[in-house]
């Protein structure tokens, strides 16, 4: 049963996703029947850290707290995606692992589980604008930058701030039981439960500028996503041919063409969705799904919504409009 909890703190973390941690596994609730955890703000760098919103922490618990801890979770903090990170922490945070504890990181908190190795081999994530640079940074680690969480056992990340409450909740649910959860988020006034794989809101799936040799044919895409392509169409834009752009372009973007493209039309009927009062057939039309039932099954089947149900909660009730015009 997990009953020690450290926040391990690095210069820079993120006061709001610290605080996620500390709400959930810091208060004490018994009076409503939830654990009590024995928890600490542990300091990787001195016993005052600084934080992005321009205050300090301070907090008497050094690595060697680390030490007794059943759960380790790792906040985000501003430059994590390219920083340095003190040994001391990571040789740490791999005992933890070695020893069978568990490690949580929200957000770019990832970086800090990638920098010591708890990545390699797992699947993993973080928030969608960091996926390409975590994968970049940590090659062998398996990086799904659609969803909200991922349970690899040991090594939990999730995604931005809310997908870290929803991983929390996610592991009090499995350490306690379906109540506990439920009953911590009625306290939080936060949805019980959002299933791991449920897809983030993802505003672009990868900078162009990442792309070397493929990046023009990347953005030819983007211009036509409401016309056919095939890969051997793609290979001659790019002057390869279809194995070597297929591997080009997988080695560039992390993805299959497919993949992307389709990633791309979702990400086209989500603006047109947001920013339009178009029926959903004009808008599979002008995305490349043609139907309005095509659309509404890759919707469903990216992001875990309908298209109305998507639009309504960017736009509210009223903007629902029919399927067809």
């Amino acid at each position: 049963m997990m009953k020690n909890v450290a926040v391990l703190l690095l210069d820079e973390v993120h006061p709001f996703e610290l605080g996620v941690l500390c709400e959930v596994f810091g208060l004490d609730r018994s009076a409503e029947g939830l654990p009590v955890h024995d928890f600490a703000v542990v300091s990787a760098e001195g016993f005052e850290v600084r934080t992005h919103a321009g205050f300090s922490i301070r907090t008497e618990h050094g690595l060697e707290r680390l030490e007794e801890a059943d759960l380790i979770t790792v906040p985000a903090g501003s430059d994590f995606t390219g920083r340095e990170y003190p040994e001391e922490a990571l040789d740490a945070l791999r005992r933890a692992v070695e020893r069978g504890a568990r490690v949580l990181s929200v957000c770019a908190g990832a970086f800090v589980l990638g920098a010591a190795g708890l990545l390699d081999g797992r699947r993993c994530t973080t928030h969608w604008r960091h996926a390409a640079e975590l994968a970049r940074r940590h090659p062998k680690a398996i990086v799904e930058p659609d969803v909200l969480y991922v349970d690899e056992g040991a090594v939990i990340t999730s995604a931005g701030t809310a997908s870290g409450i929803d991983a929390c909740l996610h592991l009090v649910r499995q350490e306690y039981g379906q109540d506990a959860a439920n009953t911590l988020a009625r306290r939080m006034v936060v949805p019980p439960h959002r299933d791991g794989g449920q897809a983030q809101y993802i505003n672009r799936p990868l900078p162009r500028n990442a792309c070397d040799t493929v990046g023009s044919t990347l953005a030819w895409m983007e211009h036509h996503l409401d016309q056919e392509m095939t890969v051997e169409q793609l290979a001659a834009l790019a002057h390869m041919s279809p194995r070597t752009f297929a591997r080009r372009f997988q080695q560039e973007t992390g993805t299959t063409p497919y993949r992307w493209l389709l990633r791309q039309r979702v990400l086209l009927a989500q603006h047109l969705l947001e920013t339009s009062d178009q029926t959903i057939d004009t808008i599979a039309g002008q995305t490349g799904f043609g139907t309005a039932a095509t659309l509404r099954h890759q919707f469903v089947r990216t992001l875990g919504t309908t298209p109305n149900a998507y639009r309504r909660t960017f736009r509210g009730p009223a903007a629902a409009v029919p399927d067809v015009a």
